[in-house]
Order: structure tokens, then sequence, then C-alpha cells
């Protein structure tokens, strides 16, 4: 699964969007996430999460651009290493900039370094509260550190803002029924 994570992420930023500002303080996600929010089109939902993430991997810094698109490579080729480098570099040149930390908490994730990586979750949060991916990659890290509450907090937080998040509505009904299971 953390695999397929990675694939994800890399073809995610191979749709770079084509204008000119864009990252989590971009003024056009206000009417994209209140279009998420209202629709009850799964498709048209589908649709709106792409162009949020295309917002979100875009910055105007064209090093940071670069940096994004080798971390995102060599972290869908497991070289974490690298990746690593190139996510602390992001940071280090935009710390403001919230998609350098959740690049990092999903590398870390994928890591196994799950302390580390829900600590870069609460800076993207701190960045930009509505975002989906890394609420649901917090509820994955708690999954994987076996804290099934928290991890069922966190998918049911992203499903407030993306209520078609695929993986997200699975983890809610695995854990919904795991947790029931266990209180009886």
């Amino acid at each position: 699964m953390k695999g397929l994570i990675a694939i994800a992420l890399f073809a995610l930023t191979l749709m770079q969007p084509g204008w000119a500002a864009a990252d989590q303080r971009d003024s056009r996600l206000e009417i994209l996430f209140s279009r998420l929010a209202e629709t009850s089109n799964p498709g048209e939902a589908i649709q709106l999460e792409g162009e949020i993430w295309q917002i979100w991997t875009h910055s105007d810094d064209r090093a940071v651009q670069l940096l994004m698109q080798d971390g995102v490579l060599a972290m869908s080729q497991r070289d974490y290493n690298r990746a690593l480098s190139k996510f602390d570099q992001i940071i280090a040149i935009a710390p403001e900039f919230a998609e350098g930390w959740n690049k990092r908490a999903t590398l870390f994730y994928l890591m196994d370094r799950y302390e580390d990586s829900l600590a870069d979750i609460e800076n993207v949060l701190r960045l930009e509260p509505r975002h989906f991916g890394a609420l649901s990659g917090r509820g994955l890290v708690y999954s994987e550190l076996e804290d099934e509450e928290r991890a069922l907090q966190s998918f049911e937080e992203a499903l407030d803002i993306h209520p078609y998040m695929v993986g997200a509505i699975h983890n809610v009904r695995v854990l919904r029924k795991r947790l029931r299971d266990s209180n009886i």
C-alpha cells in the first residue's frame, strides 16, 4: 500500500498546472473547497480534488518546483535518502509551503518514521487546515501505531472536507467495524 501512495503522489506532481500563482494560499481554493463540500457527484469531486492537488503541489519558486519534482520522483523510485534531501531543502527554502511538509510527512510514513510523519503533518495542518491528504495520512500513521480511535477521527476529519475520498471512506468503514467488534 505504501508504494501505491508514492506512485499516486508522483502522478499528481506530473499534472502540474500552467497558472502563475499557486500554493495553499491560492484564492481559487475557497471556491474549489466550497464546490467540493456541495457536490453530490463523485466524478465532480474527483475533478475538484485534482484541481486542489494541482494548486497545492505547485510553487511559484522555480527552485522549490524542481526540488519537488525530483523529490517525488525519488520517492516513487524508493530512493528515500535522495527524496529526504530534496524535501528538507524545500522546507528550508519555503517553510510556509505546506506541500513541502506534506511530501516529507508521506516519505517519513513510507520509511516507518511515524513520529516524524506526525510532526510534519501538524505543520501541514497549521498552514492548510483543510488538507484532506494530510488528515488521511495522519489516519494511516495512527493505524500503523495501532491507535484506531485517533485513526478513525483523522479519516472522519478528512471526509468532513472531502466527502468522496475513497481511501478515507474505506478506512472509516473498516475502523468503525473493528472498534464496534472490539467493544462487544
